[in-house]
């Protein structure tokens, strides 16, 4: 037996990625499904009076790894619709997937549509079994085929950012082409497309992400302050039981991304919806009757003034994205490179036209509004039947709330970051030729660096003769108590 074994070449394990792509998709969704399943199954054993079955518990675990892709259950005999996507686990899958469809095009070196798909396909190999299982179950129950269609999309987008396969037809090639042509006309000569885009990308990457955080702070801070009214909600819904906490805890950190996404719209001035005839935004509260919730028990009673200083974040955002995309139109993109391929340019890029300028702004506010009406689409959903059939934010109102405050504060503020570096007098007023500088030895950091050195002189300078002149006072009376005493 250990003749025939040692002879033989020993086979590549079933789940190695270099076995194909199709076995990298299947692997992922049984690392994803085997994820979801470890905390429910604990929670099911802790339960002191569990009335569910293993069986019943393994559907569960399908369920909710089904909804984590965005794909709609139904609930109970009555088939209540339950479509509140948690994000938290959203966010797991999509990073299993993505991180597969970068290894194999590691492994194998290719970049087509090919390996979306076939990662797609094994991922689907799973995604079937568990859906036609689910489609059974007594308590949360799936829908075959809007499900499948939900792995299915989000599977395939995830690989294919993963691969970097996004191919584009010639056709929208042609029309971008011609929309640039066009573009030319009002705003003057663009920059290179590579580099437009990548100041672009980066700026709505700044604004969003600076959005994000204001919002993940306020409902922190919600959190912390709201302690009072989660109290007796735990209590009520747990009676002190262990794995009932345990649960409730989990199902609340799933849905952390959903509430911030809640925040973002409700900084924005949208606000969210708790159920159909309820609008909860800044300065303006409507609230109905609203399942017991610790989550929900953190949404304000009723409107203040006091609530319009949320404006403050998107006022920051759009802050962001002004000064990142001013600077780029100033010709200073950044230490990184020119487009972000992290190539120092032999001369320092020519300065966009005001034109150019206005545009990438406009761009950025619309690609910002865009993500952002997708995230408030993702975070929001059903609960039940009726009233509960409306929760979260609007994604129309939110995006487009998201690209008004965007245009409004990133177009007059590109522009006023643009004229401030390329003032007349700049070169003069600092201790950095900017005429002469090198293009990325970033002289705005090099001057204030030396002025914060001058003023750390100054102050040790004047530190040192504030303490020289005490001493010069305090020494001669010193002396003389000495001479007092020894005489």
């Amino acid at each position: 037996m250990t003749h025939h074994l040692m002879d033989r070449p020993i086979p590549r394990g079933a789940g190695s990625l270099s076995s194909g792509p199709a076995i990298a998709g299947f692997t992922a969704a049984l690392v994803g499904l085997a994820t979801t399943a470890a905390p429910v199954l604990v929670l099911w054993v802790l339960s002191p009076y569990p009335q569910d079955t293993a069986g019943d518990a393994g559907k569960l675990v399908g369920g909710v790894w089904l909804l984590a892709h965005g794909g709609p259950l139904t609930r109970g005999t009555a088939e209540a619709p339950l479509s509140l996507t948690p994000l938290l686990a959203t966010l797991l899958m999509v990073v299993l997937v993505y991180r597969a469809g970068a290894r194999v095009v590691r492994r194998t070196g290719a970049r087509t549509g090919g390996v979306p798909a076939a990662v797609c396909a094994g991922y689907l190999a799973v995604a079937l079994p568990v859906a036609l299982e689910c489609s059974m179950a007594p308590g949360l129950r799936a829908r075959v085929l809007p499900d499948l269609l939900a792995v299915a999309v989000l599977t395939y987008l995830s690989a294919a950012a993963g691969a970097r396969a996004f191919p584009v037809p010639g056709s929208w090639r042609a029309r971008a082409a011609r929309l640039r042509d066009r573009s030319e006309r009002w705003t003057g000569p663009l920059p290179a497309g590579a580099e437009l885009g990548a100041a672009v990308r980066r700026a709505a990457a700044a604004g969003l992400l600076a959005l994000l955080a204001g919002s993940a702070l306020l409902f922190a801070v919600a959190v912390l302050l709201g302690t009072d009214g989660t109290d007796p909600v735990v209590r009520a819904l747990t009676g002190g039981s262990v794995s009932g906490s345990a649960g409730l805890l989990l199902t609340c950190l799933l849905l952390v991304p959903n509430a911030v996404v809640w925040c973002a719209s409700y900084v924005l001035g949208a606000g969210f919806l708790l159920g159909t005839g309820t609008a909860v935004a800044p300065g303006r509260v409507v609230l109905g009757a609203v399942p017991d919730f610790p989550l929900f028990a953190l949404v304000p009673d009723v409107g203040a003034a006091w609530q319009y200083a949320v404006f403050a974040v998107p006022v920051l955002a759009g802050a962001a994205c002004a000064g990142l995309l001013g600077r780029a139109a100033a010709g200073y993109p950044g230490r990184a490179g020119r487009a972000g391929t992290g190539e120092v340019p032999d001369e320092l890029p020519a300065p966009w036209q005001l034109g150019a300028t206005a545009l990438a702004a406009i761009a950025t506010a619309l690609a910002a509004g865009l993500l952002v009406a997708l995230a408030a689409w993702l975070a929001g959903g059903a609960l039940g039947a009726g009233r509960m059939a409306a929760l979260g934010p609007s994604p129309w109102s939110a995006g487009a709330l998201a690209t008004g405050w965007f245009a409004v504060l990133t177009v007059p503020g590109a522009l006023g970051v643009r004229w401030w570096l390329l003032r007349p007098g700049r070169a003069d007023d600092g201790l950095v030729d900017l005429a002469g500088a090198e293009p990325w030895e970033e002289p705005w950091r090099d001057r204030w660096s030396a002025r914060a050195i001058g003023w750390w002189q100054a102050a040790r300078a004047a530190t040192g003769s504030a303490a020289g002149s005490a001493l010069a006072l305090v020494r001669p009376r010193r002396g003389d108590g000495g001479d007092g005493e020894g005489s």
